[in-house]
């Protein structure tokens, strides 16, 4: 695989040499991945209410999975589908990854798995150029993956972004959880949780919904909000 080119914004600070940035935006993405594909083959994955988004994959709308943070390191197997444009070009799912170096690496990661990376910060004015960016690649062809919690919280709190994709797009909105029998639970902002070896996964969609391009989006802010709650709640169970 081709390296693609770094996209950090400049924080004053320096990246480091040549051996540095490789290193770090190119070594560690990789070990990642292929630490994550080594563990997805020990697993044991299982599907829950997957009928409707298997529908809407085959269909020629898009979608968006919208999960919590907590929740990232599996998502890829909430993807398991082939789609192409309208054009017959091929399209997958891309994710809203920052400019900032963690970002960077995020997005080196993701591009393992076949992830497509939108650069942007989720907050201020650079939120509202994400944003932009989001609704047109929606309009491309692609599905999105969004972490409605990310990158840094409060937890468990939906913000708008998603809502106002779907607004703008007509793309639907997917609650998806990925649940583990056995995880170990990180030291993060949200306490990320990583599945065990051999252990039982099971992918929960929710019920897909869209939001109209008229409509006020907090009542499906609370929607969606509800649903991951209830989902985790069940997750916890699992």
């Amino acid at each position: 695989m081709k390296p693609a080119a770094l996209h950090i914004a400049e924080r004053g600070r320096p990246l480091g040499n040549p051996f540095q940035v490789w290193v770090a935006f190119r070594l560690v993405p990789f070990v990642a991945a292929l630490f994550t594909k080594i563990l997805t083959y020990t697993l044991r994955v299982g599907y829950l209410g997957e009928g409707p988004v298997e529908r809407l994959a085959a269909g020629s709308e898009r979608f968006i999975l919208a999960f919590y943070h907590r929740r990232l390191v599996l998502m890829p197997q909430a993807y398991p589908f082939r789609r192409a444009n309208a054009q017959g070009e091929r399209r997958g799912v891309a994710i809203l990854s920052s400019d900032s170096k963690d970002g960077e690496r995020s997005a080196a990661t993701w591009r393992w798995f076949g992830i497509h990376a939108v650069r942007g910060t989720a907050g201020g004015h650079s939120g509202a150029q994400s944003l932009v960016k989001m609704i047109r690649i929606v309009k491309e062809g692609w599905d999105l993956g969004i972490t409605v919690d990310g990158p840094r919280g409060p937890v468990g709190q939906v913000k708008g972004g998603v809502l106002a994709v779907s607004r703008k797009t007509g793309a639907w909105v997917v609650p998806v959880c990925v649940a583990y029998q056995q995880a170990w639970r990180l030291r993060t902002w949200d306490g990320m949780l990583v599945p065990k070896p051999f252990s039982k996964v099971v992918v929960h969609y929710g019920e897909p919904f869209q939001v109209p391009a008229a409509a006020e989006e907090e009542p499906f802010r609370l929607r969606l909000e509800r649903s991951l709650d209830h989902m985790e709640q069940w997750a916890e169970t699992l």
